[in-house]
């Protein structure tokens, strides 16, 4: 019993680091290609310097706020932890931001486009935006 309950905790406890080109791939399934006129590269870019691909990425900030998952999405706007007051504009918990599976991440950040455009993020802004992000989906074949 007690070597089953270690098992699932570990299996909680690791997370998915995605490959770069798996990501891109994925991302491409999930319709971000082109999204509102981002391209894919900008979105592995984004991941990239957000999580460094991990979807199980959290950052606690300093005004109490958490960021989840692959994209480091904010539960004070986007998601709902239970805890922090949230406006959840994803209608999602948090800890679906969380998972292997990126589906629910996409989703979220394609409303986070809607709203705020891809400005949004500010690892973004800081190591994207203006620069040449070819690179992030060279030799993906997507």
């Amino acid at each position: 019993m007690k070597a089953l309950v270690f098992l699932l905790l570990l299996a909680v406890a690791t997370a998915k680091v995605y490959e770069r080109c798996e990501l891109a791939r994925l991302m491409k399934a999930n319709g971000m290609a082109g999204y509102q006129g981002i391209s894919l590269a900008n979105w592995v870019c984004l991941a990239k310097h957000e999580s460094d691909y991990n979807t199980r990425a959290m950052n606690h900030n300093t005004d109490g706020s958490t960021d989840y998952g692959i994209f480091q999405i904010n539960n004070r706007w986007w998601c709902s932890n239970g805890v922090f007051h949230s406006a959840n504009g994803c209608k999602i918990a948090c800890n679906q931001l969380l998972t292997d599976s990126i589906s629910q991440a996409a989703q979220c950040a394609k409303i986070i486009v809607r709203q705020q455009g891809i400005t949004a993020w500010v690892a973004w802004r800081t190591y994207c935006r203006g620069r040449d992000v070819s690179s992030y989906v060279a030799g993906c074949g997507v």
